[in-house]
């Protein structure tokens, strides 16, 4: 049977609310008491075990009660159950299905080579003295030379913030999108004004640093993410609406979950090292760090 079919059949059997003129309360209320049934239905089957030998049917019945009741509350906030059936699947697969990399978009595959993320390429944390500053860390390119400025961690704690360049870069190697990495690199898609204003410039700079930073206040929560998998999802929803005009607005929240923890595994592993060489590779969308101790 089609979710529509179900819809349409279940709705002829609504009956009026006596004495409300709310038409929501009674589907609303039923659909609590049948959540509550269910889980009463399923207590009985962990407490007695094979001797409940109704268990399933009973589920089936209690379950069956509760579609009714959400076919109702459908029907009465005009929705479609066939729809939220198909949205919802959606949801899910945005939540739990990384884009797979055959998919993977470019977003920069029609610029020129020197204005593209590189496909290839490492970038060295190297911790140094500075006078007045202490230590900073100094990123360099294979080349040598630097990119960007160096860095101190920017706070009264020494909490290593100092290599959150790594968060970037998982951003550009998992999502191919990170216009701090443009800049650090000088890959900005300079060759067509309108798309180096708003997706390279500052305004965009300032959105992925903002993330950075607020992935970052989780993170020191939730032990950097060392032993955990998944983050929680209405994190990963503020991040959406903070790039939702943006090309990468059409990345997934399973992407983005990718790119944090890929951009953490590398951050753990700089700061125990005390430095080390990051690897990119946007083909693959990893990160890869190596560090030899002498850091």
């Amino acid at each position: 049977m089609h979710f529509q079919s179900y819809q349409q059949a279940a709705v002829k059997t609504l009956q009026p609310a006596f004495g409300t003129t709310d038409p929501v309360l009674v589907p609303l209320l039923g659909l609590v008491g049948e959540v509550g049934s269910l889980a009463t239905v399923y207590k009985k089957h962990l407490r007695d075990g094979p001797a409940f030998e109704q268990g399933k049917h009973q589920l089936r019945e209690e379950l069956g009660d509760a579609l009714w009741y959400i076919a109702a509350l459908a029907h009465r906030f005009g929705l479609d159950l066939d729809d939220i059936a198909s949205a919802s699947l959606e949801k899910t697969k945005d939540r739990w299905r990384t884009t797979p990399d055959a998919e993977h978009a470019r977003l920069d595959d029609d610029f020129p080579a020197h204005e593209r993320l590189p496909r290839q390429t490492s970038l060295a944390f190297t911790p140094t003295l500075t006078p007045g500053r202490g230590t900073v860390i100094v990123l360099t390119r294979e080349d040598g030379t630097p990119a960007g400025d160096p860095l101190t961690s920017a706070s009264h704690i020494e909490d290593d913030y100092r290599f959150h360049d790594a968060f970037h870069l998982a951003h550009a190697a998992v999502l191919g999108w990170s216009p701090v990495t443009r800049f650090l690199l000088g890959r900005k898609r300079k060759s067509h004004p309108a798309t180096d204003e708003a997706e390279d410039g500052g305004r965009a700079i300032a959105i992925e640093e903002g993330i950075s930073a607020l992935v970052f206040s989780y993170a020191a929560r939730h032990r950097y993410f060392a032993d955990i998998k998944h983050i929680d999802h209405e994190l990963l929803t503020t991040i959406g609406h903070m790039t939702a005009h943006l090309e990468v607005g059409a990345s997934r929240s399973a992407d983005w979950e990718r790119a944090i923890l890929t951009g953490y595994a590398a951050w753990r592993q700089l700061r125990i090292a005390n430095g080390g060489t990051v690897h990119l590779d946007l083909d693959r969308r990893t990160l890869t760090v190596k560090t030899d101790g002498s850091c």
